[in-house]
């Protein structure tokens, strides 16, 4: 009689079989291998953390200069001739390739923590080394183009970095019983030492970062001053079509303390509210001019600039991706809007008893008014009724004649200058973009009695760090989110910041000997 021997059965593994099928596509239990991984799937594994690192950082660096994503479809669009957002599908994309990115790492991690063989697919390698180019071309154009912005991600650290520290802690944390894992099934001495001392380097240098983290909202309550003002930006620009009328009485229904607007004059004399120098962007001169279309907004007479729509463009391209959060109401209203004479913005500011600050344009030299158009500016202003301490004048063109003039209007500058030269030139008021200040300087303009506005402020976490630092007034797009802000979004007494800091390197620190006692 024959004796069959039993058929060999292999316990299906449905988790390991995913995890490399995902990562390597290997399905097949005998596709898996327990082997050394190659030196040249070592390298790819490195240049996936690389890209994940870096990835990390862009993406983290986009979705912080939120604050600015209208100021950049701004530049392209001084830079092209042509209005299009690039802000969120640029922030869609970065999410989406560093998700992937993150998946692929989080799946290389778990093949080292089972002992499985690094294999990565070269489907997963083509678009790895696809999102590592976009992300590095991406950087490098930034860079390029608009370098000062990166000046945001230390101001952002101001109000993510205790935050940031604790999730890296607990990063960190968890990859322990990975390294504990690798350390204890290591023959090799001096692959232990190296791997060890790595480890040990990283977790003291996160246990110490707290050190050379500064914010201002850490600091004691009863020391936070008063919340900054609010000033709207060319009006309510998010509700309503920026330099519009309907865009300043959107702004101060938010309890704004002024409004700021752009002033031209116009061939004929008339001053008016226009930010661009050509009428492009935020009116239909293409569709009423179109051979003019490219000719300065001051070079037009009043009669034509009332005959342009200045709010059709707004709900076409939509900005601020907010007009369907608008009553329908709203919406016709916006689309009626046409340009705002400077007489009328001034009645709106006189009824409701706010300042106003004004940058006026220069005019080309071949215009009528290019001698007198300062006199004509400052006249109309006169000539309003509005009163003179309302008038915050951001202008160093022939100042001492505007002094002259209404010695009564508060003198601003937009570039940062010594606070004994602006006070030689009665100058009272600063402007200036929130990236070009800092604590110190807050510190030394407030005691010279120096007040700072900074610009364009429109996100909460940026609004309260600069009201922990003293900052009195801001400029914004988003007078409606602002208002709605009654306290910094965090606030921790010194103390208590460094009793959390102490209490999670500690919780940490036991953790990871836990870890390694046990992988033992």
């Amino acid at each position: 009689m024959v004796k069959h021997q039993p058929l060999q059965y292999y316990e299906p593994q449905l988790c390991l079989s995913c995890l490399t099928g995902i990562y390597g596509c290997r399905w097949k239990r005998y596709q898996r291998s327990h082997d050394d991984t190659t030196k040249w799937e070592i390298l790819w594994f490195m240049i996936l953390t690389f890209t994940f690192l870096l990835t990390l950082t862009w993406f983290y660096f986009w979705w912080e200069v939120h604050n600015d994503y209208n100021e950049f479809n701004w530049f392209l669009y001084n830079r092209t001739g042509q209005w299009s957002d690039w802000s969120i599908p640029i922030l869609v994309s970065t999410a989406a390739g560093f998700t992937y990115i993150t998946a692929l790492l989080i799946l290389a991690l778990c093949h080292i923590a089972v002992g499985q063989q690094l294999n990565l697919h070269w489907l997963h390698k083509g678009f790895l080394a696809i999102i590592l180019t976009a992300t590095v071309i991406a950087m490098m154009s930034i860079e390029q183009m608009w370098d000062e912005e990166w000046e945001v991600l230390l101001i952002s650290f101001q109000a993510t970095a205790p935050f940031l520290h604790i999730g890296a802690l607990a990063a960190i944390t968890l990859l322990s019983w990975i390294i504990a894992g690798q350390f204890a099934r290591s023959e090799k001495a001096i692959f232990q030492v190296c791997l060890i001392l790595a480890y040990l380097a990283v977790v003291i240098a996160l246990y110490l970062v707290p050190m050379t983290i500064s914010s201002p909202c850490i600091m004691e309550k009863d020391l936070l001053g008063p919340k900054p003002s609010v000033i709207g930006h060319r009006g309510a620009p998010m509700l309503a079509p920026e330099n519009t009328l309907m865009s300043f009485k959107k702004a101060l229904e938010q309890r704004t303390s002024g409004l700021q607007a752009d002033v031209t004059v116009s061939y004929d004399g008339i001053p008016f509210i226009m930010h661009d120098d050509t009428l492009r962007r935020t009116t239909n001169i293409e569709q009423v001019f179109p051979e003019l279309s490219s000719h300065l907004s001051a070079m037009f007479n009043w009669t034509d600039l009332e005959r342009l729509n200045a709010g059709e463009w707004f709900i076409n391209n939509d900005p601020f991706w907010t007009v369907s959060s608008l009553s329908p109401v709203d919406v016709t209203e916006a689309g009626n809007q046409s340009v705002c004479k400077l007489t009328d913005l001034l009645s709106l500011v006189k009824e409701n008893n706010a300042s106003v600050l004004l940058r006026i344009h220069h005019l080309p030299a071949g215009h009528p008014q290019y001698e007198t158009y300062i006199n004509i500016t400052v006249s109309t202003i006169l000539q309003s009724g509005l009163p003179q301490e309302r008038v915050i004048w951001l202008s160093d063109h022939e100042r001492p004649f505007v002094q002259q003039l209404a010695p009564d209007f508060q003198q601003a500058s937009n570039i940062k200058r010594d606070p004994k030269f602006m006070k030689d030139r009665d100058i009272t008021f600063i402007n200036l973009r929130y990236t070009e200040v800092n604590q110190e300087d807050i510190r030394e303009y407030r005691s010279q009695n120096l007040t700072l506005n900074t610009y364009t402020v429109n996100e909460p976490w940026l609004f309260s760090v600069l009201w922990c630092a003293g900052v009195e007034s801001v400029t914004s797009d988003a007078s409606h989110i602002l208002s709605k802000v009654p306290f910094p979004v965090w606030l921790l007494p010194p103390d208590a910041y460094s009793l959390i800091w102490i209490t999670s390197d500690i919780i940490s620190f036991t953790v990871i000997i836990g870890v390694f006692i046990l992988q033992k």
